[in-house]
């Protein structure tokens, strides 16, 4: 392929854990990669591997402010996704999601490119249906210590399809569920990495309530999968789309798997539940297998083995 020919894409948030495996894999795809990222949960080393590659370029950027440059393809995943995170500095996340899509957004109507958004089931907010499917509405709360996210998710959404439906911009939204895999932030409080670290480290496993509340874990590289597929889809689909595995198991079941996969002697250690968080979440994915023919492939236990291996080399 030459270079004329190379799609060029451009991916927010690239250095995070799930940036850095997209920029992975449109690499292998042949595509060139700009990949852009303000390293506030990012990581440089999370795209190290990748920098002598002549069709990868990294940018230190921050999506609230304009961006102009030359792309194809955007795939804005730009935004703290973990709670620690997010709750830090809400101000600037609502700011991510809201300004970084209206920025995206713009640039993609001046290049004529198409631009997939990573939204995610907290759109879902603590869900009174279940499983969740695309059409409905939420049940959020607008003024909690979560709402910078799920809110700011939302209105990137609204804008995404008002921007289309106005000014004709090709666009994707796809809600993600649960993901883990290498590259997981270790100290992002997420229960596959907590977990984990807990396990290696001879730790007690810290569960919230009785840990019987449920969750549906997608491995890595089947998102990332889900993600492309949405981009090569027929110009009409827009999504939503809910990505996401839907197996659901209870956070002891996650326990167990990971005390036993990783060989550990660790317990659990009980803890009162923290505020506004979900008792269930399973995604229903009839949608992206009739439109996207996807399917998460790699089991919990192979996923969960890729993951413990990761975090013994490299914490």
């Amino acid at each position: 392929m030459s270079d004329w020919d190379r799609k060029r894409v451009l991916v927010t948030g690239g250095a995070g854990f799930l940036g850095s495996h997209l920029c992975e894999r449109l690499l292998l795809d042949g595509a060139e990669v700009l990949c852009v990222d303000n390293f506030f949960t990012g990581r440089r080393s999370n795209v190290a591997h990748l920098l002598d590659n002549p069709r990868f370029e990294l940018m230190r950027h921050d999506v609230t402010f304009p961006l102009f440059v030359e792309v194809d393809e955007i795939y804005n995943l730009a935004c703290p996704a973990s709670p620690v995170h997010y709750q830090h500095d809400p101000v600037q996340t609502t700011k991510t999601s809201v300004h970084g899509a209206i920025n995206m957004l713009g640039l993609a109507k001046r290049t004529g490119a198409r631009i997939l958004q990573a939204s995610t089931s907290e759109v879902y907010g603590d869900p009174t249906i279940h499983p969740q499917t695309e059409d409905y509405w939420g049940n959020v709360n607008p003024i909690g210590v979560r709402s910078c996210y799920d809110e700011g998710k939302r209105c990137a959404e609204t804008l995404f399809f008002d921007y289309h439906r106005q000014h004709g911009v090709e666009i994707n939204v796809a809600r993600i569920f649960n993901t883990y895999g290498p590259r997981m932030h270790p100290n992002d409080g997420r229960v596959v990495s907590n977990f984990i670290i807990q396990a290696l480290q001879g730790e007690p496993l810290t569960m919230y309530g009785d840990g019987s509340q449920t969750r549906s874990f997608c491995y890595v590289d089947d998102l990332i999968e889900g993600f492309v597929r949405s981009m090569q889809s027929p110009a009409g689909f827009t999504g939503p789309v809910n990505l996401g595995n839907p197996s659901e198991l209870t956070i002891r079941q996650l326990a167990e798997t990971v005390i036993e996969i990783s060989g550990s002697n660790s317990n659990f250690e009980k803890r009162p539940l923290p505020a506004d968080d979900p008792n269930q979440r399973q995604p229903n994915i009839s949608l992206a297998q009739s439109h996207l023919d996807w399917e998460p492939r790699i089991s919990l236990e192979a996923g969960l083995t890729k993951t413990i291996g990761y975090f013994k080399h490299h914490h």
